[in-house]
């Protein structure tokens, strides 16, 4: 699974700490997503899609 959390993030101007503060998370963890090192569960993929005001599907998605 591939994302496009950090695109997201800097859209937004947000700093990795201002978003893990924004979804209650660890900074760490918002580092992990972005480097995909570790797959988010379903509501924090919610929490980040409502930060985005997106989908889940735009964030996170399937590549071959």
């Amino acid at each position: 699974m591939s994302n496009n959390v950090k695109q997201w993030r800097e859209s937004l101007n947000l700093s990795r700490q201002e978003l893990a503060d924004l979804v209650g998370v660890s900074r760490q963890t918002i580092y992990f997503i972005e480097t995909k090192q570790y797959k988010p569960s379903i509501d924090l993929a919610h929490n980040l899609a409502q930060v985005f005001q997106t989908t889940i599907e735009d964030i996170f998605f399937f590549t071959d």
